[in-house]
């Protein structure tokens, strides 16, 4: 009884992928130079690219749904790469643990919250919105 080894990824996935994550990472981290912050500071730039990737997840998911005909490569380019490179949970949790570090447990506390509660309204939100944008007629 051998290992049945998985199927190698089409040769265009992997570097769609990369090309998607370098595309949402540079994007980031202009996120970031233009909204600065230090440790004890609330983490606006993180916020603002979280949130405004679960919106794009949520017209993502609903365009793809809409549209089952769409390019092969936009999910993993679009949805793994562009926005996986966009949103960031490590600096989220790092921004966490410095605000508490800070002693600014209250503001790590609404961090986490707003991050959380409205992240799945933001995707919902696109859910919808695409929904309605991309409906059959």
């Amino acid at each position: 009884m051998g290992i049945t080894p998985s199927p190698s990824p089409p040769t265009r996935l992997l570097p769609a992928i990369a090309a998607g994550g370098v595309v949402g990472s540079l994007g980031r981290y202009a996120v970031g130079l233009a909204l600065p912050h230090t440790s004890s500071e609330f983490p606006w730039a993180t916020l603002l690219v979280n949130l405004t990737g679960s919106l794009a997840m949520g017209l993502l998911v609903a365009w793809l749904v809409a549209l089952p005909g769409a390019h092969p490569l936009a999910r993993p380019f679009l949805g793994v790469g562009v926005l996986g490179g966009w949103t960031t949970y490590s600096a989220f949790a790092v921004d966490v643990v410095r605000l508490v570090d800070a002693g600014r447990e209250q503001a790590a506390l609404g961090y986490v919250t707003a991050t959380f509660l409205l992240g799945v309204l933001a995707v919902g939100l696109g859910l919808r919105l695409g929904g309605r944008l991309w409906e059959p007629a």
